[in-house]
């Protein structure tokens, strides 16, 4: 996160220094004025994530704890408008993150670690609403409904955790929401975002065996993702 910040600062740094009068001036140089005003316009994005599951059990007992990693997301983006403040936007991406879930009742390792590695191709259609723009700095904040094909999650193999296979649904659905600000410099807008990810339905394939320790007590199993994206128009 620190590297985020440094990323950022360096940024508008440059872009301050690189025209007579910087974006934070008060009274600055209006950059892009009309870009905004096309119908369509097209991006990309780079950025970083960090997936976690939300389990719900049958039974109280001992929680299976998750441990997250930082991931990383690249992608690219339509952005329709609809009205002045309004737009839609269409983000797919590839995300790529990992999981090491543990569970609490079992004393060797190779029992009780499951790494889930996931590759994501990410669908997400989000409404984006934007503020007034002051100066060259446009605050939005964004939300709406995404799908996602899982490209490793040991869906179509018959193994499961017996033979150390942890196994999710090929597709989830989640509800995102998040903010961002429009940075717009001489050539082109950076648009730094963060937003959270949220799966509406369980993504968990059950072991063969209906007693399994593993997931025989799971009710449901939910990814949810902190994702920070950092957009280039």
């Amino acid at each position: 996160m620190k590297k985020i910040a440094v990323f950022i600062l360096l940024l508008l740094s440059f872009q301050g220094h690189s025209q007579s009068k910087g974006m934070f001036s008060k009274d600055p140089i209006i950059n892009l004025e009309n870009f905004q005003k096309q119908r369509l316009y097209f991006g990309y994005y780079l950025g970083f994530n960090s997936f976690d599951f939300k389990i719900d059990y049958k039974t109280v007992g001992p929680d299976i704890q998750v441990q997250k990693s930082t991931g990383f997301n690249v992608g690219v983006v339509a952005d329709l408008k609809l009205q002045e403040y309004i737009n839609l936007r269409f983000e797919p991406g590839l995300y790529y993150t990992k999981r090491t879930l543990n569970y609490p009742n079992f004393t060797r390792e190779i029992d009780a670690l499951r790494d889930v590695n996931s590759t994501y191709i990410h669908f997400p259609l989000l409404l984006k609403f934007s503020s007034l723009r002051t100066g060259n700095i446009r605050p939005y904040i964004v939300g709406g409904l995404s799908t996602t094909l899982n490209l490793s999650g040991n869906s179509k193999t018959m193994d499961d955790n017996l033979q150390q296979k942890f196994r999710v649904k090929p597709w989830s659905t989640s509800y995102e929401l998040g903010f961002g600000i429009d940075f717009f410099s001489e050539y082109f807008i950076f648009s730094p975002s963060i937003r959270g990810s949220f799966g509406l339905k369980d993504e968990l394939i059950r072991d063969n065996d209906p007693n399994s320790p593993w997931t025989s007590n799971i009710e449901s199993l939910k990814s949810r993702a902190i994702l920070i994206n950092f957009t280039f128009h």
